[in-house]
C-alpha cells in the first residue's frame, strides 16, 4: 500500500509516495541481520571469552573484564552517534544504513580470526576491545536509521504500529544468534567449542553483511528527507541544531534508553550468573542458550500489538507500563537463577523479557523519533539513545563487580539496580510530550496557530484534517 505525503501549510512541491509496508519490510530485515552480528558478541562475551581472552586464575576479574568489553562497544556508541546521525540527516538514512552494515559485517568477521591470550598474551583482549569498539561505532546508527525510514514512510496513526517492526527484527536477530550457538554447544565438547567452535558464528557473518548490503541499497530513501533536500532544508549542522533547540528532550530519551538495563541484565549477566564456575550455579551453557530464543519468540509475537496499542492509547502509558511491569519480575529472574531452577527461570524470562519488557521495546523506536523533527531527527534519536545504551552497556559489568562471585544476596543487588534504572526511565517517559496523534510534519516543532486549528485540534478530538473519524 501507498501513501502520499501530506504537506504542510503552504508547502509545495513534486508529490513523494509514501510505501510503509515495505519500508518496515526492509526495516526488519536489515535490523535482523545487523543484530545477528551485535548479539552473537554478547553471547560469546558471556559463555566464551572469560575462558580464552583472559588470564586465568581468577575467575571474577575474567568475568568482569569480559563483560566490560562487551561495554566498550556501547561506549563507542555515542560517539558513533555523532558521525552516524550527521550523516543520516545530512546524506541520507539509506546511505547511513548502508555504511552502518558495512562497518558492523568486517568488524564481526573479522573478531573469528582473533588468537587467544595463550597465543600473544594481552595483544588478545586488546584486539578485542578494539573490534568491539568498531561494532559499537557501526550500531549507533542502526535503530536511529532505519526507524527514521519506517516512522517517515508510515502514515499519521500508525507510526507507532510499523515503527514496532524495527524491534521486531532486533529479536528476530537475537534469535538467530543464540540459534547459531546452541547446537555448537550441545554438541561439541567443552575443548573443541572453546578452541574453534565459538568462531563459526562470527565466521558466517560476512553471508549477513552481503544480504545486508544488497537488501538497503534497494531500499527507497525516505520521502520526507526527500522533500527536505528538494526544499534546500537539509542542514548543514544538525549537531548544533539539535543541543541548540533539543536539549530537554534529548535528556528525556536519554533516561528514558536506561530501560535497556533490563535487556543486558537478562541476557549478559544473567548468562554469565547462571553458567560461569566462579557463581557456582552451574546451569548448561546450552540450557541458558534458549531463553533470549523462546523469549524472543515471544517478542515478535506480542511486539506489533504493543506498537498498534500505542497509536491508539499513546505512547506514554504502553512504555510505563512495561517499563515497571518487567523491572520489577528481575528479582524473580535472578531468585530462580540462583536457585538453579532452569524451567522457572525459562518461565519468568519469558514473561518479564518476551511480553512485558516489549512494552517498552515496541514502542521507543516512534517515541524517542517523535520528539524530534526531520532535519535533525537521526542525529538527535542517535546521540540521546546511545549515550543512555552506554549507560547501561556496563551494567552487566557493574552488576559483576557489587555481586562478585561468592557474595550474598545477588538476587536482590542486582534486581534493585536494575529495577531503579526502569523507575528513572518510565519517570522521563511520563515527563515527555505525547506523540501518538502529532502529524508527522509537526513532529519536534513548535506548532502555528494555523497547525493548531488544522492538524491538533481534529486529532485531539479523535478525528483526521477531513472530518473522518479515527
Amino acid at each position: 500500500m501507498t501513501h502520499p505525503v501530506d504537506h504542510p501549510s503552504g508547502a509545495t512541491g513534486p508529490e513523494v509516495v509514501k510505501t510503509p509496508k515495505k519500508a518496515a519490510a526492509s526495516g526488519w530485515i536489515g535490523s535482523a541481520l545487523e543484530y545477528y552480528d551485535f548479539f552473537i558478541y554478547a553471547q560469546a562475551a558471556a559463555l566464551v571469552f572469560p575462558e580464552i581472552f583472559f588470564p586465568k586464575g581468577n575467575p571474577t576479574v575474567a568475568i568482569v573484564a569480559s563483560l566490560a568489553t562487551f561495554g566498550v562497544g556501547y561506549l563507542a556508541r555515542p560517539v558513533g552517534a555523532f558521525f552516524m546521525g550527521h550523516y543520516g540527516d545530512t546524506h541520507g538514512r539509506k546511505n547511513a544504513l548502508v555504511l552502518c552494515m558495512l562497518m558492523m559485517g568486517i568488524a564481526t568477521f573479522a573478531t573469528a580470526f582473533l588468537p587467544t591470550y595463550g597465543q600473544i598474551g594481552i595483544w588478545a583482549p586488546v584486539l578485542l576491545v578494539m573490534l568491539r569498539l568498531i561494532q559499537g561505532f557501526a550500531v549507533s546508527g542502526e535503530i536511529a536509521g532505519a526507524s527514521s525510514m519506517i516512522l517517515e514512510h508510515s502514515p499519521d496513526g500508525k507510526r507507532g504500529y510499523y515503527c514496532s517492526f524495527t524491534m521486531q527484527g532486533n529479536q528476530a536477530g537475537q534469535i538467530v544468534a543464540a540459534g547459531v550457538f546452541i547446537p555448537l554447544s550441545m554438541l561439541l565438547p567443552r575443548e573443541e567449542f572453546l578452541s574453534w567452535g565459538w568462531r563459526i558464528p562470527f565466521l558466517l557473518s560476512v553471508a549477513v553483511m552481503i544480504a545486508g548490503y544488497v537488501i538497503r541499497r534497494k531500499v527507497d530513501e525516505s520521502p520526507v528527507f526527500v522533500q527536505e533536500a528538494q526544499g534546500g532544508k537539509v542542514p548543514q549542522a544538525p549537531i548544533v541544531q539539535v543541543f541548540r533547540e533539543h536539549k530537554a528532550a534529548l535528556l528525556r530519551v536519554a533516561g528514558m534508553a536506561f530501560m535497556n538495563g533490563v535487556a543486558v541484565t537478562t541476557t549478559v549477566f544473567g548468562a554469565a550468573y547462571a553458567t560461569q564456575s566462579g557463581y557456582g550455579v552451574d546451569m548448561r551453557a546450552s540450557t541458558f542458550l534458549w531463553i533470549p530464543v523462546l523469549a524472543n519468540i515471544a517478542a515478535i509475537c506480542v511486539i506489533p500489538f504493543f506498537g498498534k496499542a500505542s497509536d491508539k492509547y499513546g505512547r506514554r502509558r504502553i512504555f510505563v507500563f512495561g517499563a515497571l511491569t518487567s523491572g520489577s519480575l528481575m528479582f524473580a529472574y535472578l531468585y530462580f537463577i540462583s536457585q538453579g531452577n532452569a524451567p522457572m527461570t525459562v518461565l519468568t524470562s519469558i514473561v518479564m523479557w518476551g511480553v512485558l519488557y516489549q512494552g517498552y521495546n515496541a514502542v521507543f523506536p516512534s517515541f524517542f523519533l517523535e520528539q524530534f523533527p526531520t532535519r535533525n531527527r537521526v542525529t538527535a534519536f542517535a546521540i540521546a539513545t546511545n549515550v543512555g545504551f552506554a549507560v547501561t552497556g556496563f551494567i552487566p559489568a557493574l552488576h559483576a563487580v557489587i555481586a562478585p562471585p561468592g557474595s550474598s544476596h545477588i538476587p536482590l543487588t542486582v534486581g534493585g539496580v536494575t529495577f531503579g534504572l526502569t523507575v528513572l526511565a518510565a519517570c522521563a517517559a511520563w515527563a515527555s510530550r505525547e506523540t501518538n496523534r502529532t502529524p508527522t510534519h509537526l513532529l519536534g516543532e513548535k506548532p502555528t496557530g494555523e497547525d493548531v486549528g488544522r492538524f491538533l485540534a481534529p486529532a485531539a478530538a479523535g478525528v483526521d484534517q477531513n472530518g473522518s473519524i479515527r
